[in-house]
């Protein structure tokens, strides 16, 4: 005996350290880990650091360009009048330089739309983030709403077991039938099963909150932080959005980076424009290049200088390509004309978006404020039919149906509180909070 309760000891005490070695995280350490371990935000800002490289790319057009050649080798010359033909080894090294003046816009043009192109995907990025921002806070309470479901539940099972108690009791006692226990019991074990359900939906959310933040090890090493519901003054403790509607639609169109991605894609295209309208016009720079070569042989140095340079201002102009200028003038007008009805048509939906989700808030909001009161006029229910249940002025049935109405208002006060903060959730985003 005493060495079976000194194993229960020892596995009580091994259950509270792992209970305490597992992290606790607020939705805020749970975003800021989303951030460092999502894969999808990872792939969104490589996708950005690339667009950065293809801007430094174009805008190196604007620098000289040097290059370098050297060989090595064996030179055969065949003779000429008198003289016998040589043969020798040859080291040959030219440096070449080339320098653009002024190309009409062409190297600008091409650069910025890199650049803009790099700046839409800037903004994705952001957006992204704002977008896990809003996942990861609606996970978190998904995991917190199954947890405060389960305290309903387990409150469920205690009054169906006092239930079956006194059913038992005045059973027992020639009051009530055998009729009164078996239904005690049937709603006992749907308690407990709703118990179970409520449970196991806990683990579910627990596994698409590490979906989102990107946890991947197998076993759960964490629980979030979870405060004890008030609900009797739940309505009272809603956190109270500021913004109007208006606001709301007027903030979104000035933050929400969707927005800045559209518009940067529209400079994007506009810079195209002028870089392809470069092609009618001629382009000047600016080449030179230096020549060393280096024979042994007297003979062979006669024919073949050792130094040599030059250094020269050239113009190129294509005076007639078919028609193909023209062609790739005029898709890239319109891209931009697409482009802009894109930031139109982004405009619509974020206004529609913002709109249904400011309404979403202030509905969950109303609802919040009705189902706490259901809950206290069922608890009022449930103690009279309490009462009149053991005066002998009621039957079973009606115990029974207060008691499940006060548990489901209980239940659906927990939803709605949860479904309040989504919705705000939801609307952060909306407007690009």
């Amino acid at each position: 005996m005493l060495k079976n309760n000194i194993l229960k000891y020892l596995g009580l005490a091994s259950l509270a350290l792992s209970l305490q070695a597992q992290e606790i995280y607020t939705v805020d350490d749970l975003i800021m880990k989303s951030l460092e371990k999502s894969p999808n935000i990872k792939v969104s800002k490589l996708q950005y650091d690339a667009s950065q490289s293809r801007y430094d790319a174009a805008f190196s057009g604007y620098l000289p360009e040097v290059n370098f050649h050297g060989s090595a080798g064996r030179i055969s010359q065949d003779g000429t009048f008198n003289q016998e033909g040589v043969e020798d080894n040859m080291l040959v090294g030219q440096l070449s330089l080339k320098q653009i003046i002024y190309d009409f816009g062409k190297t600008g043009g091409t650069s910025d739309t890199q650049k803009f192109i790099a700046e839409s995907y800037s903004m994705d990025n952001l957006q992204n983030i704002s977008n896990k921002r809003r996942d990861v806070k609606k996970a978190y309470y998904e995991v917190l709403k199954a947890s405060a479901l389960i305290d309903v539940q387990k409150e469920n099972v205690k009054l169906n077991k006092a239930q079956l108690y006194r059913s038992q009791k005045y059973f027992e006692a020639g009051i009530r039938t055998k009729i009164d226990v078996s239904d005690a019991e049937v709603k006992l074990i749907q308690a407990k099963l709703n118990l179970k359900t409520v449970e196991y939906d806990l683990k579910a959310a627990y596994a698409d909150l590490d979906r989102v933040v990107g946890f991947t090890t197998l076993e759960q090493e964490y629980n979030v932080f979870i405060e004890t519901l008030q609900l009797d003054s739940l309505y009272e403790s809603l956190y109270r959005y500021k913004l109007s509607l208006r606001e709301s639609i007027l903030f979104a169109y000035e933050h929400r980076y969707e927005l800045k991605s559209q518009q940067a894609l529209i400079k994007s295209s506009q810079s195209d424009i002028r870089s392809v309208s470069s092609e009618y016009y001629p382009s000047f720079y600016l080449s030179a290049d230096y020549l060393y070569q280096n024979a042994q042989t007297d003979a062979l140095q006669l024919y073949i200088p050792k130094m040599q340079w030059n250094a020269n201002l050239n113009l190129d102009w294509n005076l007639y390509a078919g028609g193909y200028t023209s062609s790739r003038k005029q898709e890239k007008v319109i891209n931009t004309s697409i482009s802009n009805s894109n930031l139109l048509d982004t405009k619509l939906i974020i206004k529609k978006s913002t709109t249904n989700a400011y309404i979403n808030v202030n509905r969950t909001k109303d609802t919040v404020e009705l189902a706490q009161s259901l809950v206290k006029v069922s608890n009022e229910k449930f103690n009279q039919a309490s009462k009149r249940y053991e005066n002998g002025l009621s039957d079973y049935i009606e115990i029974q149906e207060a008691r499940q109405d006060y548990i489901d208002s209980k239940a659906t006060l927990v939803i709605d509180y949860y479904d309040y903060y989504t919705a705000i959730a939801d609307l952060d985003n909306a407007i690009g909070k």
